[in-house]
C-alpha cells in the first residue's frame, strides 16, 4: 500500500511556531497519486458535490425544454447547436462524477482506470482479482531463447530474477530457471523442494513473488465438530504430531455432549492512520471534528465509496502530543478486508485534507489498528470477528473420552490458564494452545498466517455446573481475522478446504456470512483443542501422548540415503 505524505502550506506564523522554516511542497494527488472524482475541482468536496448536482439538474432541465420545442416545431432531435452540445457534455460529466463519488464500481473504473479492485466480486460471487501481469504476454522478450542462455543472464545480473515471468511469458518455466540460477549462485540445491504440480500463474501478482517451488504440508481432518446444530470436518495443516488427534478427541467429547454453541459479538476490520499537526491543539481540533456525530454520516459516505462491501462503523481517536491516531472500524463482507479498509481510510484522509490542509499524513498505518502484533486494543475492542463459543460436557463423557474429572479440569484451568498467564503478564494469552489450532486452520484455508498473532488471543473458562457433575467450557476470542475471498483462499488446495467447510467464496445472499461462519468454526475448533489438551494435562498424559504421536519411527539414516 502506497503511503502518502502531506505537508502544510508555508506561512511565517507556522514557521515560527515550529521553530524551523520548511519550504512549501505541492500536495500530491489523492489516493497516492491516482486521480479520483473528488479531485475534479480544487475546492472542498461538499462544494464540488453541490456544484455537479446543480450542473446535472440545470443541464437536464435545459435539454428537456429544448427537445420539447424541437418536437413542437418538427426539428430533428439529432441536430444540435453549441448550447445543446455543452449541456450534453455537462450531463455526462456530472453524471460520471456523481455516480463515481457514491461508489458505483464500473463508473469508478472509468474515472480512474487503474483503481485497485481487489475487494470487488463478480455477480456469481467469485472475487475479481487485482489486475496482474500475465504469463501469456503478447511478445515476451526472452521466450525464444534457450534456458541456458537465460540462466546465464540471471546469474550475471543482466536479467533480474523478478522479471522472468514477464520476459519469458511462462510462469512454470520462469520458476524452473530461477531455481537453477539460485543453485548456481549459492552452490546449494533445492532438490527436496517440489516444482511440478503447482499452478504458478495463480499466484502471479497476488500471492508470492519470485517462486522456485512450493512447500508440502500435510492436512489432517478433525471432526465431526458439532457447532450450532451442524457438523463440520475441520481441515488442519500442521507438522506437529498429536495436534489433529487431540483436537479430534475434543470434537468427539463435544459431539457426544450435544454440541457447542457460538455467538458473533462483532464484525469489524480496523485500520489506524497517524497524522501530525504543528500543535497538539490543532490535532485535538481534528479529533473533535471526527468524533462529532453530525460529521460521521459525511465521513461514512466518503469511506464507503471505496467498495460496495465496505461500511464504516466507527472511528476511535487517540492523541499523543501533536500526533493523532484514528482507528477506523468497518465491515468488509466476506473478505478479510485489510485492502478494503485501507482504501476507505485513504478516501477519508483526502476528504479531511480539504478542511485541514495543515495535516501531515505520517503513515496510513499507525499501529493503533493493530495488525500482526499483540495489542491490548484488539483484546479489549476487538478486530475482525469477535466471538464466544461454549459447550457443556457431560460427566460421563469427561470420564470416558477425556479420561479425567470435572474438578481436575476446573482446577488446572484456574491455576494454569488464568493465574499462570497472569503471572507471565500475558496479553490475551489466557489459554492452553489456541494458536496451535488457529495456525493450522489458517494455513489450510488460505488465511494470512501472520495474523495468528492477534487471532489467537483467547481466554478459556471452565466451571462445574449441574451440581458439579458437568463441565461448562467456553472460549472468548475478540479478534479472529479471516476471509473466504482474496489472497490465498483462491488457491486450489486452500479453496478445497474452504469448500469442505461450506464457506468457499463470497456469500451472495448475505455478504459476510461465509467469513463469520469460518470464524465460528475456528473458535469451535479452539474449544475442542483446549478441552483435549487440558484433559491431558489434568490426567498427566501429555508426555505419553506426544511420545506416541510426535516421534518418528522411521530410520533417519535410511531416509537421508534415498
Amino acid at each position: 500500500m502506497e503511503v502518502r505524505r502531506r505537508f502544510p502550506p508555508f506561512s511565517s506564523s507556522s514557521a515560527s511556531s515550529a521553530g524551523t522554516i520548511r519550504p512549501p511542497r505541492a500536495a500530491p494527488l489523492s489516493s497516492g497519486g491516482r486521480i479520483q472524482a473528488s479531485d475534479a475541482l480544487p475546492i472542498p468536496i461538499r462544494h464540488t458535490n453541490l456544484l455537479f448536482s446543480l450542473l446535472f439538474i440545470c443541464s437536464i432541465f435545459f435539454l428537456m425544454r429544448r427537445w420539447r420545442d424541437k418536437v413542437r416545431e418538427s426539428i430533428p432531435l439529432h441536430v444540435v447547436d453549441l448550447s445543446e452540445l455543452i449541456s450534453i457534455v455537462s450531463v455526462v460529466a456530472s453524471l460520471i462524477y456523481l455516480l463515481s463519488f457514491f461508489g458505483i464500481a464500473f463508473v469508478q473504473s472509468v474515472v480512474s482506470s487503474h483503481e485497485d479492485e481487489v475487494d470487488d466480486f463478480t455477480p456469481d460471487g467469485r472475487m475479481a482479482p487485482t489486475p496482474a501481469p500475465s504469463c501469456d504476454l503478447a511478445a515476451p522478450v526472452l521466450a525464444g531463447r534457450e534456458d541456458e542462455d537465460i540462466i546465464a543472464a540471471v546469474v550475471s545480473g543482466k536479467t533480474p530474477s523478478y522479471s522472468l515471468e514477464s520476459v519469458i511469458g511462462d510462469c512454470r518455466r520462469a520458476a524452473e530457471i530461477r531455481r537453477e540460477a539460485i543453485r548456481r549462485i549459492s552452490g546449494k540445491g533445492l532438490d527436496g523442494l517440489p516444482l511440478e504440480g503447482f499452478d504458478y500463474g495463480s499466484i502471479l501478482g497476488q500471492c508470492c513473488e519470485m517462486p522456485v517451488g512450493f512447500v508440502q504440508l500435510p492436512v489432517g481432518i478433525a471432526g465431526p465438530l458439532k457447532l450450532d446444530g451442524r457438523d463440520y470436518y475441520v481441515p488442519m495443516a500442521t507438522t506437529e504430531g498429536c495436534l489433529v488427534a487431540s483436537t479430534n478427541r475434543g470434537c468427539k467429547a463435544i459431539f457426544e455432549s450435544g454440541g457447542a454453541a457460538s455467538v458473533v459479538l462483532r464484525d469489524a476490520m480496523t485500520r489506524s492512520p497517524v497524522v501530525r499537526f504543528l500543535t497538539a491543539t490543532r490535532a485535538a481540533e481534528l479529533k473533535f471534528f471526527v468524533e462529532e456525530p453530525s460529521n460521521f454520516d459525511t465521513i461514512s459516505v466518503v469511506f464507503n465509496r471505496s467498495s460496495r462491501f465496505a461500511r464504516l462503523q466507527s472511528v476511535q481517536c487517540a492523541l499523543a502530543g501533536r500526533n493523532l491516531y484514528m482507528r477506523f472500524s468497518c465491515s468488509t463482507g466476506d473478505a478479510m478486508g485489510m485492502n478494503m479498509v485501507s482504501k476507505g481510510v485513504q478516501n477519508v484522509l483526502d476528504y479531511l485534507q480539504n478542511d485541514f490542509p495543515d495535516m501531515d499524513v505520517i503513515s496510513l498505518s499507525g499501529n493503533f489498528c493493530s495488525d500482526k502484533k499483540p495489542a491490548a486494543v484488539n483484546w479489549i475492542e476487538g478486530r475482525g470477528k469477535s466471538l464466544v463459543c461454549e459447550a457443556v460436557i457431560k460427566e460421563e463423557v469427561v470420564k470416558k473420552v477425556l479420561k479425567t474429572s470435572v474438578s481436575a479440569l476446573v482446577e488446572v484451568n484456574t491455576i494454569k490458564n488464568l493465574a499462570g498467564s497472569a503471572i507471565a503478564g500475558a496479553l490475551g494469552g489466557f489459554n492452553a494452545h489456541a494458536s496451535n489450532i488457529v495456525s493450522a486452520i489458517f494455513i489450510a484455508t488460505g488465511q494470512d498466517p501472520a495474523q495468528n498473532v492477534e487471532s489467537s488471543q483467547c481466554i478459556t473458562m471452565m466451571e462445574a455446573v449441574n451440581d458439579g457433575k458437568d463441565l461448562h467450557i467456553s472460549v472468548t476470542m475478540p479478534s479472529i481475522e479471516v476471509g473466504t475471498v482474496g489472497g490465498g483462499t483462491q488457491l486450489a488446495s486452500q479453496s478445497a478446504c474452504l469448500n469442505l467447510l461450506g464457506v468457499k467464496g463470497a456469500n451472495t445472499e448475505s455478504p459476510g456470512a461465509n467469513a463469520r461462519l469460518l470464524a465460528t468454526i475456528v473458535a469451535g475448533s479452539v474449544l475442542a483443542g483446549e478441552l483435549s489438551l487440558m484433559s491431558a494435562l489434568a490426567a498427566g498424559q501429555l508426555v505419553k501422548s506426544h511420545m506416541k504421536y510426535n516421534r518418528s519411527c522411521r530410520d533417519i539414516t535410511k531416509v537421508a540415503s534415498t
